[in-house]
């Protein structure tokens, strides 16, 4: 886990991302690799206690465990988040103690909702409501949430995710490779003033860490699924890239300005992708990928000038070497 997340941390800043938020397993080691790489992250150790009454429990004590061994690196570029997998994962009973902690400590929550008509069809037939409003009847969904997906929501669902502030990731790319079936439903929770943001999901489900590629993927994705070539233009796939992941997550961050965190990324505007400069926007969006970042400075610190960042070279080493090993476990 920890050089895993080392190589996806070197791949984040070789590509501009200065702030993720992700759930997985041994969250703790994660945290040591992201505060040596000098990322902000929001971690999440996942629950999936698959309705057991005992594998909840203990599955909770260890979240709990993880987030204080977090909480102990003393870092504010980390946050630990409460992390119940989905509907489907997790019992009624753990995600009623998870809204309860949250409201306790000020956490975030990060779900996964509505990433497919399964999950809508097998919510519906066990609880008789879709599985926005199965939450909500919990009192689960506000603010303090952060939805991954959204592929299947309703116009009733979104009107209720927004009454919430319930946030919302879109995951474009990996809606499409696991194919969902259906792209989120950006034009209507636009209209409805849902907070989102942009995601790249897993490597296992994307698979690289590049904002620039999953800024291209869903506007692409939503002007086909809308048959519309003018929804999410460039700007706002843009916005949704920066500004709206940093207010899904509570940071002041994605703008530049006074008082607002010193994440600053610089483009190389040399590049034959972004030739002729008619529009940097439009190039940005469309025809850019990660490796037009030549510098990339986060909370003020420098992590990468010229594409150089130190240690690259041991971490490839090294990752590659675990990822070896593993395989010839199998």
């Amino acid at each position: 886990m920890y050089w895993g997340t080392k190589l996806a941390c070197l791949e984040m800043v070789k590509t501009g991302t200065t702030t993720f938020n992700d759930m997985y397993f041994h969250m703790d080691a994660a945290a040591k690799a992201v505060k040596e790489m000098g990322l902000r992250a929001f971690l999440a150790e996942g629950i999936v206690d698959l309705n057991d009454p005992e594998r909840a429990a203990k599955q909770l004590r260890t979240a709990d465990e993880v987030n204080r061994r977090i909480e102990a690196l003393k870092t504010d570029r980390i946050t630990p988040v409460l992390g119940p997998h989905a509907i489907y994962t997790v019992s009624k009973d753990s995600l009623l103690r998870i809204r309860e902690l949250a409201d306790k400590t000020g956490s975030l929550i990060h779900i996964h909702l509505s990433e497919t008509k399964r999950e809508v069809d097998d919510c519906v037939t066990q609880t008789g409501v879709r599985p926005a409003k199965y939450l909500d009847g919990l009192g689960f969904l506000a603010k303090d949430v952060i939805a991954a997906h959204g592929c299947w929501l309703d116009p009733s669902e979104i009107e209720l995710l927004a009454h919430t502030g319930t946030r919302v990731a879109h995951c474009p790319t990996s809606n499409m490779k696991l194919s969902t079936g259906q792209a989120m439903p950006y034009a209507a929770m636009k209209e409805a003033a849902v907070v989102m943001g942009l995601g790249t999901d897993g490597a296992a489900s994307n698979n690289n860490l590049d904002m620039f590629e999953t800024m291209k993927v869903a506007a692409l994705l939503q002007k086909w699924a809308h048959h519309d070539p003018t929804v999410m233009p460039a700007i706002e796939a843009f916005q949704l890239a920066n500004f709206g992941g940093a207010r899904a997550l509570g940071i002041d961050a994605g703008l530049i300005g006074v008082d607002r965190l010193a994440d600053i990324i610089l483009v190389d505007p040399r590049r034959p992708e972004l030739t002729p400069r008619h529009d940097d926007l439009s190039n940005w969006v469309y025809s850019a990928h990660g490796n037009i970042v030549d510098t990339m400075i986060c909370d003020g610190v420098l992590l990468m000038r010229g594409r150089r960042v130190r240690g690259e070279a041991e971490i490839l080493e090294r990752a590659a070497g675990v990822a070896r090993a593993l395989v010839s476990r199998v």
